[in-house]
């Protein structure tokens, strides 16, 4: 049966929402051939927000005309792929649940996240706010809610237990905080981003 949950927001879309069962075993999720990606293009990474599986290997392609050096340092996945060139791909394999905050660390605008779950039972909210997980099945769960904008503290407060029965189609409005300014972030030195040189690799190759 399919879940259905409202977020409210006045940025109301990729709010995550995911269902981890209490006192029964996870299934495994379903098998697939798609292949996961987050491509850097444009100086930006496709998609922004990605949800993974754990223990999947995601896909790092530059199709942009000049370097980029994609890093984490964050508590999901911490890797660093270098320094590596135009038409090129690196992989990185999330190997345990976890979110992920990646940047470039020649390009400053450059942002993404990559969360690895260890449930099937998940579903990231539209425009509108919705949000539908399906396949669902009776039982107790503990809801999980994850926005970029909100602080590890206010995610963790989020954490509830719900029953889903047999008749329950929805889960309710979940109430998310308004958006707040993004704050800048530090290279992976933990420095200030510098404005690149004119001729340093983060210019397009001629």
């Amino acid at each position: 049966m399919d879940r259905e949950h409202n977020a409210e927001s006045a940025s109301a879309e990729n709010v995550l929402v995911w269902l981890t069962p209490i006192g029964k075993s996870v299934p495994a999720p379903p098998s697939t051939k798609q292949v996961l990606r987050l491509t850097q293009h444009n100086k930006s990474f496709e998609p922004h927000l990605l949800v993974v599986p754990v223990g999947a290997v995601v896909q790092f392609p530059n199709r942009d005309p000049f370097f980029h050096n994609v890093f984490s340092l964050f508590e999901g996945k911490r890797f660093d792929l270098g320094l590596y060139e135009a038409g090129s791909t690196r992989n990185v394999s999330f190997d345990r649940p976890g979110i992920s905050y990646i940047f470039c660390n020649i390009h400053a605008e450059m942002s993404a996240v990559v969360i690895a779950i260890d449930t099937p039972y998940y579903g990231i909210s539209n425009r509108k706010g919705e949000i539908v997980i399906q396949n669902v099945p009776a039982g107790r769960y503990n809801m999980h809610t994850w926005y970029e904008t909100a602080p590890a503290e206010a995610l963790d407060a989020l954490v509830h237990e719900i029953n889903v029965t047999p008749s329950s189609s929805t889960l309710g409005v979940l109430q998310v905080p308004a958006a707040t300014a993004a704050v800048a972030h530090k290279n992976k030195y933990g420095m200030d981003y510098e404005p690149p040189a004119p001729n340093s690799p983060a210019y397009e190759q001629r």
